[in-house]
């Protein structure tokens, strides 16, 4: 199998350079990669049905003979029809086919065919519009994939024939047999071959069941690889635990959850002869500013310089005003670094770090250019890490010698993917909101309501608090039922709001516009921002009170969680609106989870069970791998495949034994495709 990954895909049958560039751009190079790219779903043929048998409210397979054929005829459009009869000896059917002239010969040969579609029905009469047709021969399962453009499901079938049967008789299967037998798995060849082209839904269960597996075993080998080139002794460590030093220097109380989570990170830098890798994931409000404020004080009264780094201009100053505030009257030197640090100022906070005068930097991205170098560095924080690339939290990392790591997140993850995600690194949960944190009320409505919604932001702004709008898109779409951002923009100027100051900020716009129009909302030079998600991390505007969010179904319930946590962050009562005028009952059973509760992980919980794990963070830049089998919801198949994963290192942690190398070979190949080798 290692070797089918080596001959490119033009070998292929049927694949030319021309189609080789198509294959590519769905991340089939070569041979191998052609077999591991698995369908997207199936369509079932096996068992064709009469007419009349037939559902009429889902696609089915309906075997059929030709009766009548018309010849094709050009309508208005350009757009050329073709109209035939089928009769299955008891029935009749009409089929309508739309620029598909060719089929008029096929269909004139009469005899049995097959016909795939939905078949309607009005009265005793039956139609099927552009069905598939296909030989009785073909009756069976059929497997279809993700396409892209210029390249037809025919030919990526084809290709995934041809490419099986370049497979060797005996496979050399990465997983070991024991490990097949204790979990009742197939070999590798028989779940190749049947999740391409499953003799029956068993079989294909089967193969689905196998490769899944070992999907996930190779993640959870690769994250314990990753967890384990980290393990190197540091030379950072701290002496004395300072931290009750500092709770009692607060101005307020802080959780139990998280006077825990500051326990966890002083315990890993003072005990342990490796460097923390921690990940403190809490929900909105929850404090982790304040753990990270401990654990830089904590670091910092032990000699350590530390860098924290945010995602944006406006959250990095926001956090420099508020760790300032309680680490410099404790003597510690705090400074701000950011793309708009004035010259004269960058050289002398560059010196500060060289020569250890500065304790606590925080900034941006200008953290990681070429002239900052640090004296000591002790410690790294990285606020709503998501938001950076695997690359740009190394290159702050490698400024200090294997530095202590402390990670921050406000999106709530189910524990199990979060394991999963950030298996590299140690888990604290920040659980406990502070006390008079209030909850934010939420509403379901639909569009006829939106008027009414506009007045309830009306009466907020009059009583001088601000509103966020939040739409799907930037700018007008083909998809005209969903709402944009600057036409709404423009739609507000002659509506109830047209009195109010009304910005626009969405992620197209040059990153020197956002962060003003961010400052102008948090200065209250403006009533309402309408936004795209781009607002989804964003700063704290304690004086807005309202949330709209338009097409709500289009987001994820973690998604929409984060958008609402952008108000109720003062004193106020605080209002998140949701419209959407999709009655699905799948649709309303979600979005009315975001109605009954405000916490998070059990909001998170929820999208896991209804929509699968997906990407809780709208975009791969965590760095692991993106599965193409397995799925995260299946807590069964996750903590087998970690049993599994730990009974194999036990053994043998670097997979060297010889019934291990395939693993290994898996292991290397599915993390290069993260965009790296391990270690």
């Amino acid at each position: 199998m290692p070797s089918l990954f080596k001959i490119p895909i033009e070998k292929l049958k049927g694949v030319g350079p021309k189609s080789g560039e198509l294959f590519r751009k769905l991340g089939i190079d070569t041979v191998g990669a052609m077999i591991r790219f698995y369908p997207r779903t199936y369509e079932d043929w096996s068992n064709p049905y009469s007419i009349s048998e037939a559902p009429t409210d889902t696609p089915a397979c309906v075997k059929a003979a030709v009766e009548e054929v018309s010849r094709p005829v050009r309508i208005r459009g350009g757009m050329v029809l073709l109209k035939a009869q089928v009769t299955d000896g008891e029935d009749r059917m009409s089929l309508t086919f739309f620029n598909q002239a060719y089929l008029y010969d096929k269909l004139r040969e009469g005899g049995e065919m097959l016909f795939y579609g939905t078949v309607k029905k009005l009265g005793n009469y039956y139609e099927m519009a552009s069905p598939v047709i296909a030989d009785p021969l073909a009756a069976g399962i059929h497997p279809i994939y993700p396409k892209t453009a210029g390249l037809s499901a025919k030919k990526l079938e084809n290709a995934a024939k041809s490419a099986l049967d370049m497979l060797p008789q005996k496979i050399n299967d990465p997983l070991p047999e024991e490990i097949r037998c204790r979990y009742d798995l197939c070999d590798l060849g028989e779940a190749l071959h049947n999740v391409h082209f499953p003799d029956s839904f068993e079989a294909l269960e089967r193969a689905r069941t196998r490769l899944a597996f070992e999907e996930l075993l190779i993640l959870q080998l690769g994250i314990a690889n990753m967890r384990g080139g980290r393990k190197k002794t540091t030379p950072t460590h701290i002496e004395h635990d300072v931290s009750d030093e500092f709770i009692c220097r607060l101005p307020f109380t802080l959780t139990g959850a998280q006077k825990r989570a500051i326990g966890e990170c002083v315990t890993d830098m003072l005990s342990s002869p490796y460097p923390m890798n921690r990940l403190v994931q809490g929900d909105v409000g929850s404090g982790k500013t304040a753990v990270a404020a401990a654990v830089c004080y904590t670091a910092a009264k032990n000699g350590l310089q530390c860098a924290f780094m945010a995602p944006t201009e406006i959250l990095a100053r926001q956090h420099y005003e508020s760790l300032s505030a309680l680490l410099q009257s404790a003597g510690l030197r705090c400074e701000l670094l950011t793309g708009s640090t004035k010259a004269a100022q960058r050289r002398e906070i560059c010196s500060g770090l060289e020569n250890g005068d500065i304790d606590i930097i925080i900034g941006t991205h200008a953290l990681i250019s070429d002239e900052i170098n640090f004296c000591r560095l002790g410690l790294v924080v990285t606020d709503e890490q998501h938001r950076f690339g695997v690359a740009q939290r190394s290159a702050l990392i490698t400024k200090g010698s294997d530095p202590h790591i402390l990670v921050m997140s406000a999106t709530p993850i189910p524990r199990t993917l979060a394991l999963m995600i950030f298996g590299d690194l140690d888990l604290s949960i920040l659980d406990e909101l502070p006390p008079g944190r209030q909850k934010t009320a939420t509403y379901l409505i639909d569009s006829s309501k939106r008027i009414r919604a506009l007045g309830f932001i009306k009466k907020h702004i009059q009583e001088g608090h601000q509103a966020y709008i939040v739409c799907p898109l930037v700018g007008q779409s083909e998809m005209s039922e969903l709402q944009s951002a600057e036409e709404y923009e423009q739609m507000l100027q002659g509506s109830l709001l047209s009195d109010a100051r009304i910005g626009l900020l969405h992620g197209k716009m040059k990153p020197r516009d956002k962060e003003k129009v961010m400052a102008q909302f948090s200065a209250g030079e403006l009533d309402v921002l309408v936004s795209t998600t781009v607002v989804e991390v964003g700063v704290d505007v304690p004086n807005a009170t309202v949330m709209l969010i338009e097409n709500a179904e289009r987001f994820g319930l973690s998604q929409l969680h984060q958008l609402r946590g952008r108000v109720g962050r003062g004193k106020e009562k605080a209002f998140c609106i949701m419209i959407t005028d999709n009655q699905s009952n799948t649709t309303q059973e979600r979005l009315r989870v975001m109605c009954k509760t405000n916490d998070g992980f059990r909001i998170a919980d929820e999208d896991l069970r209804l929509r699968g794990p997906g990407d809780f963070f709208g975009s791969r830049q965590h760095g692991l791998p993106e599965l193409k089998a397995a799925g995260m919801s299946d807590m069964e198949q996750l903590e087998n495949t970690r049993e599994a994963a730990h009974s194999i290192l036990l053994c043998d942690p670097t997979l060297s034994f010889p019934e291990h190398r395939g693993l290994a070979f898996e292991t290397d190949r599915l993390f290069s495709r993260a965009g790296g080798h391990l270690n």
